[in-house]
Parts: C-alpha cells; structure tokens; sequence
C-alpha cells in the first residue's frame, strides 16, 4: 500500500534540528510566513505560542519520530496561492528569523517547494 498524499514534508536534518529543539521548548508548531518583517520562511513556535484561527490551513503534520507530530500551518490567503504546492521544511545554515526557535543555532528553516502533480492534486481533493 502506498503512503497517502502529503502537502508538506521535512528533510531528515531538518527533522534532527527539530527533535532536539523538542528537547529545549517542548512541543513544537510551524506557521508559514507570508512575508513583512520575517520574509517567507517556516516559523518554529513552541505549541500554542503563535495562536492559529479560522483564517489558518493546517497544512499536515511531519513525523520527526517524536510523540507528537509538528503542524504546519499557512493562512488561508496565502494557500490560495500555494494549494497546488508541496513544500518540503528544510535547514540550512545561517541566521533566521528572531522569532523562530531555530534563530539561536545557526541553522534556519526554509521551506522548498516544488508543484503537486495531476494525480496528487486528484488525490488531496
């Protein structure tokens, strides 16, 4: 059986960068900025932190092989852009954004994206 249709993903470093920032802040959470002070990037949050709403997407969550898998979200202006979108979070080294639980390492998420094709947009609906 194959794995059922994703919109959002991560890299294995980035998924190793989150398991240990699990360790420092607890569950975790990420919001896809949609530009202003922070740019486009992924913004890591201690759950619950950054408030979501009726005007948020939960994207899906990624399997870091932690207890509690991470949600992703993106507000729903910014989706109707990017629905036909998977992103993949990511990290590579240099400073993020102050806001995000990544700044203090020298790392910083970023997200890669890439076009779902015909199929994987049938199957996501």
């Amino acid at each position: 059986m194959s794995d059922p249709v994703q919109r959002v993903a991560v890299s294995d470093e980035a998924a190793a960068l989150l398991r240990e920032l699990t360790g420092q802040h607890g569950a975790l959470m990420f919001h896809q900025s949609g530009g202003c002070c922070d740019g486009s990037s992924p913004m890591c949050y201690p759950k619950g932190m950054f408030l979501t709403g009726p005007s948020d997407v939960l994207l899906g969550a990624l399997d870091v092989g932690l207890d509690d898998p991470i949600e992703v979200y993106m507000s729903e202006s910014q989706f109707e852009y990017w629905r036909h979108t998977h992103l993949t979070i990511d990290v590579v080294d240099g400073r993020g954004s102050g806001f995000s639980v990544e700044a203090p390492t020298g790392k910083r998420f970023l997200t890669r994206s890439r076009l779902l094709t015909d199929e994987e947009v049938t199957a996501l609906g």
